[in-house]
């Protein structure tokens, strides 16, 4: 497996002095990441077990709908047959 690195982004920078606090903190609390970083750290979490991704069982991600349906299709051909 490669090493990943991850990158923040925290959105285009922008010089103007009346930023919107509330808009600032929301995009401190977003990162936009490839999914190629964060899949294999993910599976090596889970495959480990580790006990902090049951701190974020709950928290919901955005996905798109191809990669949505792709899953859905994936799920219902990995069941076992009867």
């Amino acid at each position: 497996m490669r090493p990943t690195h991850l990158r923040l982004y925290s959105g285009p920078r922008s010089d103007t002095a009346a930023v919107d606090p509330r808009a600032e903190q929301a995009a401190r609390e977003n990162v936009t990441v490839p999914l190629t970083d964060v899949l294999p750290l993910l599976a090596d979490a889970v495959e480990s077990r580790r006990t902090w991704l049951r701190d974020f069982e709950d928290d919901e991600i955005t996905i798109s709908m191809d990669l949505y349906e792709v899953l859905l299709a994936y799920q219902h051909y990995r069941r076992p047959s009867a």
